[in-house]
């Protein structure tokens, strides 16, 4: 229980009716989730606006409503606080009703186009292994400590978000490292957070159903580092060209990542193979699980951080090199009897695709082939559609076109995006199978000893999502599955 009054202090609030010494239970943003006692905040969204929940609100238990609109008749029996904001106010809210939780750990996120899944998870599993206690909130999942719960979002709600922080908290954790992406930055999910630390991983083409163009999500990005206070740091790639777009007017110390250009954190590749990476960070060389130019900088990312957080250089290398690789990111099955290998990765974006295919095509024989399996999302950017058909065509020698997650959708329809961006050049070497698990079975039956299959776009994913609802599936399962058989 907290006093309203307490909560709604330092608010922007414009006018408040009613009782505000009453004491509130929980707060919501879901007028289901709401109950007797609560305190629900009506945030305008862009398919509904919870304005239109606050009777439900009402009749499930809500005791006050934070809105920006008051109704014509306010109920009189309810508290009724109307602010400016109320996306704003709701992560303000929720961080005061949960003790404000980042005032007692140290909360790191990453944010970027690719990578914040792997940095994220890297800086969660680098400081378990250093002994820390510590929480992570990704797109695969939430861990408090070493308890898991299951993701439903990249970034949660901020109630949801909070209760989240909060329980770390009370199970002693000391660091939290979150993904933050672009829609919760717009939609100001982490409105209340103090971050001990930003990192910056890259930008790229993603999302511009959402932001409209590129100028837009470029500036959702920015968003987070100008929240960023005076005794925080900024961590950003130096060798992408929005890094100093990112840090403009950013409060925070910067502090810069690299493999080509003078850096606080620089990196060089002396090896990449498909075991793994053989680095040098700052003079020092080191050997990681990892592999690819795409995992240096990640590696790069983690690394900077860590030492940002006050941790020995000399000790977060030698434990960095011991970390095994996240989940549906450049994971790897190898059936040496057949001599071929597959390669599940999230690439689901332009930028992300070609960097996968580009690294494959450096580690496989010259005499072996490189296959890739790629489809796009349905009901999402379809800018990106003949982009990635394109990348998977011109950068393998054999492309499988098939169903990502299509939700409402038609399968084939969506191919036919991908196939608009493919030349006629590169047509003869694409197959269309948008049966996602038949596309698997075809791709391993046709690989030849020395191969390597990417199977790209869901990664850690273990649905498909079709006209609404979610099917099993997993294709690291199913490739290994195919791989192994009758053997």
């Amino acid at each position: 229980m907290q006093p309203l009054g307490y909560l709604i202090e330092q608010l922007d609030v414009l006018e408040v009716i009613g009782n505000d010494q009453i004491e509130v239970s929980n707060i919501a943003i879901d007028s289901r989730r709401i109950s007797s006692g609560g305190l629900f905040v009506a945030i305008p969204g862009t398919s509904a606006d919870g304005h239109t929940f606050i009777d439900n609100a009402i009749q499930n238990g809500a005791t006050c409503v934070v809105c920006m609109r008051l109704p014509k008749q306010p109920d009189h029996q309810v508290t009724w606080v109307r602010v400016q904001d109320s996306a704003r106010v709701a992560g303000k809210l929720a961080h005061r009703f949960y003790g404000s939780p980042t005032s007692k750990l140290q909360l790191v996120g990453v944010t970027g186009t690719n990578g914040k899944t792997t940095v994220v998870t890297l800086l969660h599993d680098l400081m378990s292994s250093l002994g820390i206690p510590v929480g992570l909130i990704s797109t695969v999942e939430c861990r408090s400590a070493q308890r898991i719960i299951p993701a439903t979002h990249t970034t949660p709600d901020p109630v949801t978000l909070n209760a989240l922080l909060q329980e770390m908290v009370s199970e002693g954790c000391t660091h939290a490292f979150m993904e933050v992406s672009s829609h919760a930055l717009v939609q100001q999910r982490t409105s209340g957070l103090r971050f001990s630390g930003g990192i910056f991983t890259n930008l790229s083409h993603d999302h511009l159903d959402y932001h409209g163009d590129f100028k837009s999500y470029i500036a959702a990005k920015k968003l987070f580092f100008d929240g960023l206070g005076e005794d925080a740091f900024a961590l950003v790639n130096a060798d992408d060209p929005r890094s100093e777009i990112m840090v403009q007017n950013c409060a925070a110390k910067v502090s810069k990542y690299s493999l080509h250009k003078l850096a606080d954190f620089k990196g060089k590749i002396l090896g990449n193979h498909i075991e793994g990476l053989h680095l040098q960070v700052n003079g020092v060389e080191v050997m990681s699980k990892l592999v690819g130019t795409f995992n240096a900088y990640n590696l790069l990312a983690v690394y900077g951080a860590a030492v940002q957080l006050g941790f020995d250089p000399s000790e977060v290398l030698t434990h960095l090199s011991g970390l095994d690789p996240v989940t549906g990111r450049f994971d790897l099955t190898h059936n040496p009897a057949r001599g071929v290998s597959a390669v599940v990765d999230y690439a689901h974006t332009p930028d992300a695709l070609q960097k996968v295919l580009g690294t494959l095509r450096q580690l496989k024989d010259n005499r072996a082939r490189l296959m890739v399996l790629i489809g796009c999302g349905g009901d999402r950017d379809k800018a990106k559609r003949p982009k990635m058909g394109d990348i998977a065509a011109s950068l393998s020698d054999l492309a499988i076109l098939t169903s990502d997650n299509p939700r409402s959708e038609d399968p084939e329809a969506i191919l036919d995006d991908m196939m608009a961006g493919i030349s006629e050049e590169h047509r003869r070497k694409v197959l269309r199978i948008s049966d996602r698990r038949e596309a698997i079975r075809a791709a391993v039956r046709m690989a030849q000893h020395g191969d390597i299959i990417l199977i790209a776009g869901k990664g850690h994913e273990t649905y498909q999502e079709i006209n609404g609802k979610r099917f099993p599936f997993n294709d690291k399962e199913l490739v290994h599955e195919a791989l192994f058989e009758d053997i």
